[in-house]
């Protein structure tokens, strides 16, 4: 699967006709909220784990250079924290382009931290799309990490805003953390 997935996305209809849409965010879209929304709200989703395993291209990274952003990988009991907003449907143009880069809109369950839920959508780049490194050892991923830089900036900006935005909503993230102790380990480039 090309890592351009703006027009995959563009066929999913599960939610054709509803006004208003959860989506779940548990990388930069928990701390860089760049579109409208009408509500935010902590929330998780179960069996899914945070990784820093698919590559960045066009935001932390270039093509020859890619850098590493986090995607779901299923887990049986595993528990991913982040933040749910509820927008509208006319906001998928604009989150379709800045999720290009192999993620695909997927239907899931959201539970908020007041024990309710709600269905909704979340971004997930599986190991089907081309953009996808894998699996690496956290000092592997922060080595990665600390020389890629793209439009967007520096990876190391990404991962380092995540691992703040995750502190604030009280929810350790064991494999973000240690990449974040690597890479403050790592000398000075």
């Amino acid at each position: 699967m090309s890592h351009n997935t703006i027009a995959l996305n563009r066929r999913m209809d599960k939610f054709d006709g509803h006004h208003r849409v959860w989506l779940f965010g548990y990388g930069s879209l928990i701390f860089k909220a760049d579109f409208p929304y009408i509500e935010r709200r902590p929330a998780a989703i179960r069996g899914w784990s945070r990784r820093f395993w698919q590559g960045s291209h066009d935001h932390r990274g270039t093509e020859t250079a890619p850098g590493r952003v986090v995607t779901l990988v299923p887990e049986n009991g595993a528990l991913c924290h982040g933040m749910a907003y509820l927008v509208t449907p006319e906001e998928f143009a604009h989150l379709d382009h800045r999720e290009k880069n192999g993620y695909l809109r997927l239907a899931t369950d959201i539970a908020f931290d007041d024990g309710s839920s709600a269905e909704g959508l979340v971004y997930i780049a599986t190991h089907e799309n081309e953009a996808f490194l894998g699996p690496a050892s956290e000092l592997d991923i922060a080595r990665q990490i600390a020389t890629a830089r793209g439009p967007s900036g520096p990876n190391s900006e990404y991962l380092l805003e995540l691992a703040k935005a995750l502190r604030e909503l009280g929810k350790p993230d064991p494999h973000v953390f240690e990449i974040e102790r690597h890479l403050a380990a790592l000398p000075a480039g």
